[in-house]
């Protein structure tokens, strides 16, 4: 799928690297080459290289090719990028020309970012697959609203990340970060661990240096966790601030899109330009003492049971309170909504079918599928490819519903929202004269079994809540478990997405924890690990 421009920067960057410094061509020789590891233009934060870029340190067309290098040189270790958009050098040279000509379109002009593969883009060649065989061709000429909207704020379209195929709604034994046309996604950290999902390439490319920013969608956790894991800053917004237009969906009750970045001020411009409608500058009120008397909310009931991401949580709210927070203890929570995650699942198995339906039956594109059904039929008659590893049973669970006029789905729809909205974060907020809630964002992360599926931990964090309600949440990192990244996410209510942005950019600027991929290939190139797992007499 890494077409065109990618194939050109690998060539380029061979003859002039030569062999690898182990002089081995083994993939886990290159994994421990040093030359993986980030330096130069991509080394910099999407905040720092719009600065440079505007000073005149560094052009568009450079800062595409040092990007497109890099994507040559790290992505065939970490498959997080689909594909790459062979207009972008010439976007790129017209940005540089505006900017010449005093006419740049603002910070985000000549930066350039990749798009998960869910996401239309009108660029010419460059499909929107949802990672799956069926849309291999879905070449729709179509800009998502969010995508029109990077575009106009001059933001180059570099390429397509890879993701867990549908956005993880096909099968209860998935692979987080598995689609059948881009493999297995690889974190970045350590490569046998699990990106998470569904943004997984979104989360990889954005920690690898891969792009400047990044977009990822969730339905429940899929940006959050993506994030979580690869030790990047991102940002679910409130839904229906960033449009689903042209997006494969899953429900349209919950899905959005947003921005994963390096840091909080990044994804904030980024966001800036994706809202659609909306004309705020979400970097306009970025303050360092944005917790100067504010009650927090600790969601204790959600910290977990593993010692180091309560240890980690410990020292951010050491961290809170240094910058002024007021915390307030929350022991317990419960949904008020008897069989909620029975009902959640049944908004979304209803929701995933109809949506889908009219997103196939909408396309431009020639597609072999127009429904849910005869995708079905589709998979079934490319079982090598596409049940390989797992089935569909998602996919059969979801085509036996009803349509979305199904009084049992609607009552289901507005019991689950109440339960998170109006009964969960916000009674939260209310009866504890809250202004916002933090948790961990999520466990540390897994292996990659493609034997099991997903096997996780006990889960950490909340970040369900806002998921089915649709309010914000925000993760930045808070530190690592034996160099595996972990989170810590700010929840407010609807709309308030400005206030939760703020307050994660005073965690992240008073704790600064975000850390660069070692592309360590297992958990026993940590030495210290390597030495407690070896035996004493060694």
């Amino acid at each position: 799928m890494k077409h065109g421009l990618a194939a050109l920067a690998l060539a380029l960057l061979m003859a002039a690297c030569g062999e690898p410094e182990t002089g081995e061509i083994g993939t886990a020789e290159i994994q421990r080459s040093p030359s993986l590891l980030v330096s130069g233009w991509p080394e910099k934060t999407l905040p720092e290289l719009s600065d440079a870029l505007a000073a005149g340190e560094v052009t568009s067309v450079e800062l595409t090719w040092a990007y497109l290098d890099r994507i040559a040189l790290v992505d065939p270790h970490l498959n997080a990028v689909l594909a790459v958009n062979d207009d972008a050098l010439a976007a790129a040279e017209e940005s540089d020309a505006r900017r010449a000509a005093g006419e740049a379109l603002g910070p985000l002009d000549g930066i350039p970012i990749l798009l998960k593969d869910n996401i239309e883009t009108a660029d010419a060649g460059l499909a929107t697959t949802a990672g799956a065989l069926a849309l291999k061709d879905n070449i729709t000429g179509r800009d998502s609203p969010l995508v029109a909207g990077l575009r106009s704020s001059g933001a180059i379209i570099l390429g397509k990340t890879n993701l867990s195929q549908w956005a993880n709604f096909r099968s209860e034994d998935s692979i987080s970060g598995w689609s059948a046309l881009g493999g297995q996604v690889r974190n970045p950290h350590i490569l046998d661990r699990s990106p998470c999902g569904s943004s997984s390439g979104s989360g990889a490319a954005a920690a690898a240096s891969l792009a400047a920013g990044t977009v990822g969608t969730e339905t429940n956790g899929s940006i959050i966790c993506p994030s979580n894991v690869n030790g990047v800053v991102g940002i679910k917004p409130t839904v229906g601030l960033v449009s689903q237009t042209h997006i494969i969906p899953i429900s349209h009750s919950q899905d959005t899109a947003g921005p994963m970045t390096k840091t909080v001020r990044g994804g904030a411009m980024m966001l800036s330009a994706m809202a659609t409608g909306d004309e705020t500058d979400f970097t306009a009120d970025l303050s360092v003492d944005a917790f100067s008397g504010q009650r927090i909310g600790v969601m204790r009931f959600a910290e977990g049971s593993n010692r180091d991401i309560i240890a980690a949580f410990a020292d951010a709210l050491n961290t809170l309170e240094a910058q002024g927070a007021i915390l307030v203890e929350i022991e317990s929570f419960s949904t008020e909504t008897d069989n909620f995650w029975g009902k959640a699942r049944n908004v979304l198995d209803t929701e995933f079918k109809a949506d889908l339906n009219a997103y196939l039956e909408g396309s431009p594109a020639d597609l072999p599928v127009r429904s849910l059904a005869t995708l079905i039929d589709y998979n079934l008659a490319h079982a090598d490819i596409e049940l390989a590893l797992f089935d569909q049973s998602i996919f059969d669970q979801s085509n036996g519903k009803p349509g979305a006029d199904d009084a049992d789905y609607l009552q289901d729809l507005a019991d689950v929202q109440r339960s998170a909205g109006a009964m969960g974060i916000d009674a939260l907020l209310a009866d504890n004269d809250l202004v916002a809630l933090v948790a961990p964002s999520g466990p540390v992360a897994s292996h990659i079994d493609p034997v099991n599926g997903d096997v996780w931990p006990s889960w950490a964090g909340a970040g369900y809540l806002a998921a089915i309600a649709g309010y914000p949440n925000v993760t930045v990192p808070m530190g690592d478990v034996h160099g595996v990244p972990v989170g810590l996410s700010f929840m407010a209510s609807d709309g308030q997405d400005a206030l939760v942005i703020g307050l994660a950019y005073a965690y992240e600027q008073a704790s600064q924890k975000r850390i660069d991929p070692q592309f360590l290939v297992s958990d026993e190139d940590r030495p210290e690990i390597k030495a407690a797992m070896s035996p004493m007499a060694q």
